[in-house]
């Protein structure tokens, strides 16, 4: 061979082969070889049971190695979810990567990136506000704007709210403050946060399906809408455990991580120290990473999504859920999991890393059960539905032969075909926007669709259907209640985290 094709042959090889590492998931262990109890994590695992967190999944390392996974069916390992605020944590690191790029500096002016969409009158505490007021939740502005109010230019819209307190001084949970930390990383770049993070981040941790929904200018929304998969957040936790490193290469800037995990603000520093003491929201807040009690700091987004990093330990947890109380649910962290790790790897536990693996690979959230009535046929067809809040014209019922049902919804610019299992869940995908706390804001979702989603059905009398729609790459579940009289059907609709809201539909039978 040519010695200068020899050259390019072997760095090609070398090459491929170094994707190939950095690519590679997570190495596996047992909870025992690396020092953690598995009757612990089986402690932790039971627990979420009679919690009110609905557990859709974990993974938990220590000294760098998965030593305990799972996910409750219908969720898997293949599909992502829905972060919500945990991608405020990648929001920063992208600024981070543009700090270290010295294409920002923390100290710069949030004006000065958008001269043209400031307000007529630039008040002193806008002039005064900087990129690292808004990493660490100092914007100023009570209340923050919401999402609602935001219109079609989300910067002007930020730029415009009064600066009630001076930025710096006082902890104020700001959404929309992350949000303009994406626009500046957008402004600064030529690219979008997800296309930026791409080759820095995703790429040498092998992440990869990642997407993120954009306001209607096609910035990334910045303070939510990241969908990773479980083990990518778990990457994420890992690596900021490791100081920025992966794979022996300094990927993220070592300096930044302690800046970004270290607090910076406490959030009500009025508070008496046994309240703050007793709460994982008073621990002092970095940038875009909230400080845990003993020592840990984490990422979490609404209804459960933590990225939680454990330095004490040498540990790292991803977690994803629907919880209705996230302080109980990373107390059961503390409680069952922290005290399952000691110094020392130990001989293990077979019986109860056998009972581990079992519970494990049984985790499952129960479809409705199967109908102990006969099927009602007699409600099939189709009906004429009244004004309602969910914008549906007409829907059609329909019982199958091989036991599923299908409900088609109608609106005036789509039909949306839906299918259930009858004690089971029903595999398939919609158009149809599924239930989301962000459901509000102006933006562009269309990367989300089709929505992967189970449905399963049951018949809870003669004229009582029950239905429940899972979306599983989102925390949440929608459930319907259809009941069928004379004149037709009222159905009402919910979801699973806007407890005691329905909305009300009537309809005629056509």
């Amino acid at each position: 061979m040519i010695p200068a094709l020899r050259s390019i042959s072997t760095a090609f090889v070398a090459l491929i082969l170094t994707l190939n590492t950095e690519a590679q998931d997570l190495p596996r262990s047992n909870p025992e070889a690396e020092g953690v109890s598995s009757k612990g994590i089986l402690d932790f695992v039971r627990a979420t049971r009679t919690s009110k967190t609905e557990l859709h999944s974990f993974m938990l390392l220590r000294h760098g190695k998965v030593v305990a996974e799972g996910w409750a069916s219908p969720y898997a390992p293949d599909l992502r979810h829905s972060l919500y605020s945990c991608s405020k944590t990648f929001t920063a690191t992208a600024v981070g990567f543009a700090v270290n790029e010295g294409k920002l500096k923390l100290s710069d002016k949030v004006i000065s990136f958008f001269p043209d969409q400031l307000p007529p009158t630039v008040s002193a505490n806008l002039a005064k506000l900087t990129v690292e007021d808004a990493l660490m939740m100092s914007d100023g502005q009570d209340p923050e704007p919401s999402y609602a109010a935001a219109d079609t230019n989300w910067v002007k819209s930020f730029l415009a709210a009064p600066i009630v307190h001076e930025p710096g001084t006082k902890f104020l949970y700001n959404s929309i403050g992350t949000y303009m930390l994406s626009a500046i990383v957008q402004k600064v770049t030529g690219e979008s946060v997800l296309q930026y993070l791409k080759p820095r981040l995703f790429e040498p941790l092998g992440i990869t399906g990642m997407d993120w929904e954009t306001d209607l200018k096609g910035i990334n929304t910045g303070g939510w809408g990241l969908r990773l998969k479980t083990e990518d957040m778990a990457k994420f936790a890992q690596l900021f455990l490791q100081k920025g490193k992966w794979n022996g290469k300094q990927i993220l800037p070592k300096s930044w991580v302690k800046k970004a995990s270290t607090a910076k603000i406490i959030q009500h520093p009025e508070l008496p120290k046994a309240k703050r003491d007793s709460s994982d929201w008073e621990q002092g807040y970095g940038y875009q990473m909230w400080r845990c009690r003993y020592n840990a700091y984490r990422g979490d987004g609404a209804f459960g999504q933590y990225m939680i990093v454990m330095p004490d330990q040498d540990a790292a947890l991803a977690i994803t859920a629907e919880s209705g109380n996230m302080q109980e649910e990373i107390n059961l962290v503390w409680k069952h999991l922290l005290p399952a790790m000691s110094q020392k790897a130990s001989s293990g536990d077979t019986t109860n890393y056998a009972e581990l693996k079992k519970e494990l690979t049984a985790l499952s959230l129960a479809p409705l059960e199967k109908s102990k009535t006969a099927e009602s046929p007699q409600h099939n067809g189709t009906y004429q539905l009244q004004a309602n809040d969910m914008k549906l014209n007409a829907i059609t019922f329909k019982s199958n032969d091989n036991g599923t049902y299908q409900v088609i919804m109608k609106s005036d610019t789509a039909n949306y075909d839906l299918n259930f299992g009858a004690g089971v869940w029903l595999a398939g995908s919609t158009n149809k926007p599924g239930p989301s706390l962000t459901a509000r804001a102006r933006e562009n979702r269309s990367m989300l669709y089709p929505a992967k989603v189970t449905g399963s059905y049951t018949w809870k009398d003669d004229h009582s259907l029950q239905l429940s729609l899972r979306y599983i790459e989102s925390p949440h579940t929608e459930n319907f209640i259809c009941v069928f009289d004379d004149k037709g059907v009222t159905i009402r609709q919910s979801n699973s985290f806007e407890k005691g809201k329905e909305i009300l539909i009537k309809g005629n039978r056509i």
